[in-house]
């Protein structure tokens, strides 16, 4: 059977219009560039902000005929809101529901703008950021989340990073989410933890070359799109850096905090400050900064060296104002373990290691917690 083409699809989708449109979605420039991987068909459609709900059904109709041609597995097709038909610059209008969590009067939502939806069964969503790649972000999420469940809580982790995916190996996971009913997936899982990432979906050596509203669409059907249950804490392994996938999270999703990791050297750190400087921008709660490989501890003498310096996130946290976390050292086995898909936090639940992380999800959970516990009455269930 022939590869599906994007010209196939997009022929196909040339017979679907809206109720009062003039014209199909096609001419219409309303459908974004189509990516197909392994057979699934994966596309967003712009429709104006404020008839999203009520164009639903054209969405659906895509979806249908897509997936009723010969090749097609399955389709991912999203409403994008219309930026033009808002006064914001973000794409779709909710705003941020709260002020950083620095005053007291902060978890109002400020005036004129409405609550950011929350996501049923999930009690509190935390995200787990960096300025920059390579300082352990992802290692460190993972952690946390192990973390949260060796402190007694239901914890899910969502890997936002749409172009490096890293939960799959992270966590030893393969396979295909399966499909329920109601368009709904099934979170992937392993060691008590529930998982959803796009490497699930496509081949692990799939290049992902996708523009934003197609990056923002697949983060928001792998949020409210997966059978999630009931958790008490969804971790969001964030991707580096301050782009669309950081602005999408940040503004849609009713956020209890973020997590900031960086390294202790001042180039790490300089990137750390972008990622706090927007979090607060988009009035999202910084829990506090984690010091990744703060210090080396040779395997064979146990003697400790500090290659990156030390202390530096400390004294940012300090100088910011934000709590300090914890400091994570940097072991030969927190690689081992990480590459071979078994954290140390289940590996070696008494290890030295294993104990920060816990500490670190202790504090990260008192500081979301005193947070959610204001802001609950805000969050709109759908």
């Amino acid at each position: 059977m022939a590869d599906i083409s994007k010209e196939q699809v997009l022929d196909a989708l040339k017979s679907v219009r809206g109720p009062d449109l003039e014209n199909n979605i096609v001419d219409l420039a309303m459908v974004s560039d189509v990516f197909i991987s392994d057979a699934k068909v994966y596309f967003s459609i712009t429709v104006p902000a404020e008839r999203a709900e009520q164009l639903e059904p054209l969405r659906a109709a895509a979806e249908r005929v897509v997936k009723g041609l010969p090749g097609v597995k399955g389709a991912l097709v999203t409403l994008t809101a219309d930026r033009k038909a808002s006064t914001s610059p973000a794409a779709p209008k909710p705003a941020p529901a709260r002020q950083p969590a620095a005053h007291d009067h902060a978890h109002a939502p400020s005036p004129g703008r409405p609550a950011k939806a929350g996501v049923p069964g999930i009690g509190t969503i935390i995200a787990v950021a960096s300025g920059k790649g390579g300082v352990g972000k992802s290692t460190t999420a993972v952690n946390l989340a192990l973390g949260l469940i060796a402190n007694g809580l239901k914890v899910g982790i969502l890997d936002a990073d749409i172009y490096g995916p890293s939960m799959p190996k992270l966590l030893k996971i393969s396979g295909r989410p399966k499909q329920i009913e109601g368009r709904l997936i099934m979170p992937m899982e392993n060691y008590g933890l529930k998982v959803m990432s796009m490497g699930f979906l496509v081949e692990e050596e799939t290049a992902m070359i996708w523009r934003g509203p197609m990056v923002q669409s697949a983060l928001m059907q792998m949020l409210r799109e997966v059978a999630w249950g009931d958790l008490d804490v969804l971790v969001v392994d964030m991707p580096p850096g301050t782009g669309d996938a950081q602005l999408t999270m940040a503004q849609q999703v009713p956020l209890a905090g973020a997590v900031i990791v960086s390294t202790p050297q001042d180039l790490a750190l300089i990137d750390a400050r972008k990622g706090l400087a927007m979090f607060r921008k988009v009035e999202v709660p910084v829990l506090g900064i984690v010091e990744n490989m703060s210090y080396f501890i040779a395997p064979d003498t146990g003697k400790r060296y500090d290659i990156f310096g030390h202390g530096g996130a400390r004294r940012e946290a300090e100088r910011l104002g934000v709590p300090f976390l914890g400091e994570v050292p940097l072991t030969m086995d927190i690689r081992e373990t990480s590459d071979a898909g078994t954290p140390l936090t289940v590996s070696e639940p008494h290890g030295v290691v294993a104990e920060i992380y816990r500490t670190i999800a202790k504090k990260v959970w008192e500081q979301a917690n005193g947070t959610t516990q204001r802001k609950a009455p805000e969050i709109i269930f759908e």
